[in-house]
């Protein structure tokens, strides 16, 4: 697309360009509007490398964002009363989180000792009906304080990963993540529709039951869009710590809708 094309475009009303894309599924307006937004894709994927081991390259998860960009150019609705990019980062974020899910990139030591995290967390809690501390979770382990906040720090890429991924209702095709509140589901019959709003319900139940530490975190990370060193900043502690809060927050949050789930499906 030339320049010239370009600037008219930008003259434009862009709720107009919008429907005109919608109406006619011009190919020339989806190469504008991914021009427009590729520099969204660079800033979702700059904020999912803070969270990734170096042998993740940046330029991967931008191709990988790439997909997301276009597909929630695709299937944007203006309608729905929600703004395009803010649709779109849910959108390019997921698609580098399918990406990453894909090639397997987690070492299975590490992706084990996320579980055996996890999986003591859940279990504790359930016996004890309340939110576990650190010493708690260490000692359910067999480990000291100092061993339990390194091994948090190593798997911090999986929890980055697992929020996108957090419940499932059926196939992949019904998957639904903390993160995907804003798609409208096309061609849904009512009862399915339901049911994902009853589990949003949950997601967000349980987000609110979480210390307040790590409620803040996945609220200013997700939902403000801060960077972890700027949460750090708000929170007056390292970047390190907020790591591990995060990766907590993830694992309890998985273990209480794990057990909403069974139930459900029980």
């Amino acid at each position: 697309m030339n320049k010239k094309k370009i600037q008219e475009l930008d003259a434009c009303n862009e709720e107009t360009l919008w429907k005109q894309l919608c109406a006619t599924k011009d190919q020339e307006l989806k190469d504008y509007f991914i021009l427009k937004y590729a520099p969204l894709v660079k800033y979702v994927a700059g904020k999912v490398s803070m969270g990734m081991p170096q042998n993740i390259e940046f330029d991967d998860l931008v191709s990988y964002g790439i997909f997301g960009l276009i597909d929630a150019i695709s299937k944007y609705d203006p309608d729905r009363g929600i703004k395009f990019k803010t649709y779109a980062m849910t959108r390019v974020r997921g698609a580098i989180f399918d990406e990453l899910r894909s090639i397997d990139w987690i070492p299975r030591s590490i992706r084990q000792k996320a579980k055996e995290i996890e999986s003591a967390i859940a279990e504790l809690e359930n016996k004890l009906g309340r939110t576990v501390e650190d010493e708690e979770i260490s000692k359910e382990l067999g480990i000291t304080i100092e061993e339990f906040h390194t091994i948090l720090n190593k798997v911090s890429g999986t929890a980055m990963v697992s929020l996108n991924d957090i419940w499932y209702l059926g196939d992949e095709s019904d998957e639904l993540s903390i993160l995907e509140t804003l798609e409208a589901p096309d061609n849904m019959n009512p009862d399915v529709l339901i049911e994902k709003e009853e589990i949003k319900d949950h997601i967000v139940e349980a987000i609110k039951k979480l210390p307040d530490k790590e409620k803040k975190v996945i609220v200013l990370y997700y939902y403000e869009d801060l960077t972890l060193k700027e949460i750090g900043q708000v929170l007056e502690v390292t970047e390190s710590r907020i790591s591990q809060l995060h990766t907590k927050a993830i694992m309890r949050l998985r273990g209480r809708l794990g057990r909403i789930k069974s139930n459900l499906v029980g």
